[in-house]
């Protein structure tokens, strides 16, 4: 992540609008003078244009409102809120949890609603290291079976090939 562009779009939309488009401001007169392009919300956080219109698309982030020009012209609660979505998902939130989070955050649900959503996906992370701890052992059995030897005779190919039964 650019950093640098984050402190940005903290301070100031205009600052980074300025940085990203001619500073002509030809296109950002009357009410959307303070508003971000997709271009330049993508790069400040990161997120990629497509995925920035699947969230508009499936409600975890408003449509915003859009230009004489059709353009879609984005403030700094779509910012702040993208950033909210991004975090949560590079912690692993699913989806449907983001959506249940944001919905607490708005909403004026409790914290204590809010740290069962998270213990509930701390427990899922825990299986998921059980299951990764398990998986591990398991190919380090077959790595050490291994003389290396040629590929027909390979103890890990052969496991490889085996149905479970």
């Amino acid at each position: 992540m650019d950093f640098a562009c984050l402190r940005q779009c903290r301070i100031s939309t205009f600052d980074l609008r300025c940085q990203y488009t001619s500073c002509s401001n030809y296109r950002f007169k009357g009410i959307f003078a303070d508003r971000l392009t997709i271009g330049a919300l993508s790069r400040c956080t990161d997120c990629k244009i497509k995925t920035i219109r699947y969230y508009e698309r499936i409600g975890l982030l408003p449509a915003p409102p859009r230009t004489a020009g059709g353009h879609r012209a984005y403030g700094d609660e779509h910012l702040r809120r993208l950033f909210f979505i991004r975090r949560a998902r590079h912690l692993g939130f699913a989806l449907s949890e983001v959506r249940t989070l944001l919905g607490l955050s708005e909403g004026g649900g409790s914290c204590a609603e809010v740290r069962a959503v998270t213990l509930d996906h701390l427990a899922q992370v825990r299986r998921k290291i059980a299951d990764l701890r398990r998986l591990e052992s398991v190919l380090g059995e077959m790595a050490a079976q291994c003389e290396g030897g040629t590929v027909p005779d390979c103890p890990i190919i052969e496991a490889l090939f085996e149905t479970g039964d």
